[in-house]
């Protein structure tokens, strides 16, 4: 074939190349979806997946599709900083998780060291707030969840309060435990007892519950996640059957209620949205989410969504040079399933909250 032959092929492929599909953005996903406590992770991970698929339906973002690439951090801060170097090496445009502060200080710096950002849909610890790095969060702080139960606490009656809180994620659990101490004293209230365990498939949860009723609580409280919440509700339950119990807003799953049944009835729990909204918007959602994964979304699920829109807007709207970070904190605000999101300049946000008591195996608003 001669050279001006050679010369039309190549010409002819290059263009072919050119009218081909445009590469995908890929984006990452960690969070746990393995090991204990992983219904968080894994509701996440369907909020994500389904905003995805449905970003994808509508043609993506300005003609690329959306990949999403996923890894487990487990629950364990060696494997999430593996599965966050493997994100970062993938070179996505951003990573939605972690779930738990304490993956979050394990994920966070290995991701920036690569100047990859981290979008989490539920991270609170002060831990994370109030700082000018790669983390962006769609949650409030624990700050504003422990000043909110003091309050609602103190104003149902209880004055002595008995604390259990799980410091495997001890940069969650400690940040609540001394944030709900300082509001909860300077209301008038004390903690009776403060107990801490770690959680495991063996921890001894009558033991647990026993030290905390040395301190002759008039209310018990649990800084821990949903199977957890579960188990040392049954053991309040015998112990103390006529103390109220409460737990922080970890532990606030489809999975407490499945787990638990009659003995968390009477439960107070904070929601970061609301269950019983009616809206079109959030009906949609709702909708589309039992459809696609035949359940009910969570709250994770819900600030997942959140993250996820927030992040395919802000790449949408990114201008040439723009790092991922810039362009999320300069084309808010975003319209999430239920509320406005605004972010200051260090990436944290305000987030509205609705208390719940969970009655006859769900989660009632309490008026």
């Amino acid at each position: 074939m001669s050279r001006m032959r050679w010369g039309v092929v190549l010409a002819s492929s290059l263009i072919l190349l050119g009218c081909g599909p445009e590469a995908p953005l890929r984006i990452g996903f960690i969070g746990g979806l393995s090991d204990r406590n992983s219904d968080v992770g894994q509701a996440g991970h369907n909020g994500v997946l389904l905003a995805v698929e449905q970003a994808n339906r509508a043609g993506g973002i300005g003609g690329h599709k959306i990949e999403l690439v996923s890894r487990d951090d487990a629950q364990d801060a060696e494997i999430a900083a593996k599965s966050a170097a493997e994100l970062a090496a993938e070179k996505v445009e951003a990573v939605i998780g972690p779930f738990t502060s304490g993956m979050a200080a394990a994920v966070v710096p290995v991701l920036a060291r690569r100047n990859t950002l981290a979008i989490s849909p539920t991270l609170t610890s002060m831990d994370f707030h109030g700082k000018d790095d790669n983390l962006i969060r769609i949650n409030r702080s624990t700050r504003d969840n422990a000043e909110d139960y003091a309050r609602v606490l103190f104003g149902r009656g209880q004055r002595r309060i008995a604390v259990a809180y799980d410091v495997r994620n001890r940069s969650f659990s400690e940040s609540w435990l001394g944030e709900f101490r300082k509001a909860f004293a300077a209301l008038g209230g004390t903690l009776a007892a403060e107990v801490a365990y770690e959680s495991r498939p063996d921890v001894d949860f009558g033991a647990v519950v026993a030290a905390m009723l040395k301190g002759q609580p008039d209310g018990l409280f649990f800084i821990s996640g949903g199977i957890d919440v579960a188990r040392l509700a049954q053991q309040s339950r015998r112990q103390a059957p006529g103390l109220p119990i409460g737990a922080s807003e970890w532990a606030a799953s489809e999975q407490l209620i499945e787990l638990g049944g009659k003995v968390v009835d009477g439960l107070v729990i904070v929601q970061n949205y609301n269950r019983e909204d009616d809206s079109p918007r959030y009906r949609e959602f709702r909708e589309a989410y039992f459809k696609r994964f035949q359940k009910n979304p969570g709250y994770s699920s819900v600030s997942a969504y959140d993250a996820a829109t927030v992040l395919f807007d802000a790449l949408a709207r990114r201008t040439a040079g723009e790092s991922v970070k810039m362009a999320v904190l300069r084309h808010g605000p975003y319209q999430g399933l239920q509320q406005q999101i605004v972010f200051d300049a260090n990436g944290d946000t305000q987030r509205k909250v609705f208390f719940t008591e969970i009655r006859d195996g769900r989660f009632v608003l309490l008026k």
